[in-house]
């Protein structure tokens, strides 16, 4: 359609040249003496319409002439843009697939272009990183050591592939950068909690796992095993003195000290101090709040002394708790001991067959059998007290 309507005005436009120059009776005299030159005025517009045409495309000529230099220097500029963003492409994709070694030479093709030599780097050392290549991964971080643009993301990577390699020096030191310049979005708090935990840094663990859990940025599983490793470390036996653990188990949140795996090691710790009533105290608080057999079995090892007041009130508690767990062996195993130590012989003998009967690992039946040996012993059966140490030297062998 356009060039239909380019043909009609070219159309016009001739047939009204034409009918104008046939009634244009103008004359043109060019003097030179001695010479002289007449032409129709319609000639003269002609060729004078010809030499602008001419002079125009001379004027032309010499200009693209004279650009030629900055045009090709231009084409080869865009030509290595776009080499280079292709090999930028080409890393990335070969990153992600897997093919670290093609990453590696893809990146050195997209860094030749000043714009890319950043990000390129990155994928650079990340692939130099998987291919165990400390040395070209180093130097791929270090060309961008100065560029501020790149400072969050250069950081991040450090962090990253120090965790990996098990260098958690060296991420906490890029995590303490990172931190000084006021980043701190919930990835970098993640590789920084990765990092204290390879430190064994637990009470920065336990404080980046409070900070993340108020973000929903850890699974519950992940957030609850980790605080157990965390609690497990500090509360160590013999890791500190009596009183050290009194302040650090009065800093542990209300919430995890009910939680069976941290309540268990604490009544551990305790108990190996000789804090037994602390510990019984732990022991029931966490029973009271979600039953567990680890902290029954703790429980039992807090046993108050013979003949006391708080051995009683130990037996009326499991007693209550084997009403609502008739067939929990370890409580059975827990309230015969208790009683054995109390000297309430039969009763001793009633729960401690009964936790026998219910037991299912070879620990709680050998204890068992022990316990039963030592009533028997005690009342001077000996020959029920000889049988139940064989069955007792059984299960350890078995």
């Amino acid at each position: 359609m356009r060039l239909l309507l380019w043909l009609v005005a070219l159309m016009a436009a001739a047939i009204g040249i034409a009918v104008t120059a046939r009634f244009n009776p103008g004359n043109v005299v060019f003097f030179y003496p001695p010479h002289r030159i007449d032409m129709s005025l319609n000639l003269f517009v002609v060729l004078a319409a010809l030499l602008f045409l001419v002079l125009y495309g001379l004027v032309r000529a010499l200009r693209a002439t004279l650009g030629m230099p900055e045009r090709v220097a231009e084409y080869r500029q865009r030509k290595r843009e776009r080499e280079a963003n292709r090999g930028l492409r080409e890393a990335l994709k070969a990153l992600f697939e897997g093919r670290f070694g093609h990453a590696e030479k893809a990146a050195m093709r997209a860094a030749e272009l000043p714009e890319n030599a950043g990000l390129a780097a990155l994928v650079g050392a990340r692939a130099a990183h998987r291919m165990r290549e400390p040395a070209r991964r180093d130097a791929w971080l270090a060309g961008i050591a100065h560029d501020a643009g790149l400072k969050t993301a250069r950081l991040m990577t450090v962090t990253e592939l120090a965790v990996d390699e098990h260098k958690p020096e060296g991420a906490l030191e890029a995590v303490a950068e990172l931190n000084a310049s006021g980043q701190r979005h919930i990835h970098a708090l993640q590789w920084a909690m990765k990092a204290n935990q390879q430190a064994r840094n637990w009470p920065e663990v336990l404080r980046l796992v409070r900070t993340l859990d108020k973000r929903n940025a850890l699974h519950p599983a992940l957030s609850k095993r980790l605080r157990e490793l965390a609690y497990e470390d500090l509360l160590a036996e013999g890791a500190q003195d009596a009183d050290a653990l009194r302040r650090e188990w009065a800093a542990v949140p209300a919430a995890d000290r009910v939680q069976p795996a941290i309540a268990a090691r604490a009544v551990a710790a305790l108990n190996a101090h000789g804090l037994h009533d602390e510990a019984r105290a732990v022991a029931e608080d966490a029973l009271r709040a979600g039953w567990d057999e680890r902290v029954v079995r703790a429980y039992r090892d807090a046993a108050a002394p013979e003949g006391s007041a708080a051995l009683l009130a130990q037996i009326e508690h499991c007693e209550a708790w084997l009403r609502e767990h008739p067939d929990d062996a370890q409580l059975a195993l827990t309230l015969g001991s208790l009683c054995l130590r109390q000297k309430l012989w039969g009763k001793g003998q009633r729960y401690l067959e009964q936790a026998l009967s219910d037991a299912g690992d070879g620990v709680m039946v050998r204890e068992a059998h022990l316990k039963l040996a030592q009533l028997h012993e005690a009342l001077g059966q000996h020959e029920e007290a000889a049988r139940h140490y064989r069955q007792c030297a059984l299960a350890t062998l078995l």
